[in-house]
Parts: structure tokens; C-alpha cells; sequence
């Protein structure tokens, strides 16, 4: 065979190999970790209307299994707080505002208070000894400080993962 017929027919079979219409690649590939991704809740946090002029933090909260799906990890992120202060914070059954709070979800004592640091930032993570809810209402909500808990500076809806 010559070369240029050699030269065409190794490109016609790298060209019919390449545009195989029956080769298929996976198209995605899971893992474990992408699992735990979408069984995340977010919630976007924001100070109450009512406060504004006043208060005016913000943030993010996240409601996620841990790696044994045994318990669920709760972490915080609020911005623009006042730099020293101290807040207490949880995750509630209900929705914020509208007069539907049916409890914090898990102990009280998974909940530490969180510090402020002196850029107005504060993170937090509770880890609940509970699977992670499938369904249902859930908030987070970030109170004025120990002695006034009742003042709300802070809350997020959480929204329930994609499927």
C-alpha cells in the first residue's frame, strides 16, 4: 500500500473511532461527598424590617448530614454584626415571622452562643443528634444577645434541597 493510502486509512479509522455514536462515556460520576451536597438546606439571613436603621446583619446558615448520617450539622455565617457582641442562635421548626416557631430542633446545648470578631463577622456549627429532616419548615434564628433573647436580629428561611 502506498503512503498516502496508508496515511488515509489510518485516518479513517482514528475518524470512525473518534465519532462512535455507540461509545458512551458516564455522564456524571457520584460520590459519597456529592451525596452529603444535595442534602444541604440553605437559608439566606437577613435582620427582621422592623430593625432596619438599626440592625442590619446578614448571612447564611446550612443544615447538612454528617459523613454517617446519623446526625445533622448546623453551621451560621452572619456579617455586618456588631464587632464584641454575643448572640445566641438555633434552628427552629416553622418559618420566620410568621408566628409558626414549633421549637428549636434538637438540644439547646448544641447551640453555643456565637462571637462576633472585630469585622463584624461570627460562624457557628451545632451538630444534632438526629438524621437530617427528608421534609418540613425549618429556620435559623440569631437572637439580640443571652439576657434578651426574645429580640430577633436575625433569620433565615431554610430551603429544602433539590432531589
Amino acid at each position: 500500500m502506498s503512503t498516502p493510502g496508508l496515511l488515509a486509512a489510518t485516518l479513517a479509522v482514528l475518524t470512525a473511532t473518534a465519532c462512535n455514536p455507540f461509545h458512551r462515556e458516564q455522564a456524571v460520576e457520584m460520590s459519597a461527598q456529592d451525596e452529603t451536597l444535595n442534602s444541604r438546606w440553605h437559608a439566606n439571613l437577613a435582620s427582621p424590617g422592623g430593625l432596619a436603621g438599626a440592625v442590619q446583619m446578614s448571612g447564611s446558615a446550612s443544615m447538612a448530614p454528617d459523613t454517617d448520617g446519623n446526625h445533622t450539622i448546623v453551621t451560621l455565617e452572619l456579617a455586618n454584626a456588631t464587632p464584641g457582641g454575643l448572640h445566641p442562635w438555633g434552628l427552629h421548626r416553622g418559618q420566620c415571622g410568621m408566628g409558626t416557631d414549633y421549637g428549636l430542633f434538637g438540644s439547646s446545648n448544641a447551640y453555643e452562643a456565637v462571637a462576633v470578631d472585630g469585622s463584624g463577622r461570627a460562624t457557628g456549627t451545632a451538630t444534632i443528634d438526629r438524621e437530617i429532616p427528608r421534609a418540613g419548615d425549618y429556620f435559623v434564628v440569631v437572637n439580640a444577645s443571652t439576657a434578651n433573647s426574645r429580640t430577633v436580629v436575625a433569620c433565615g428561611n431554610l430551603a429544602s434541597p433539590t432531589r
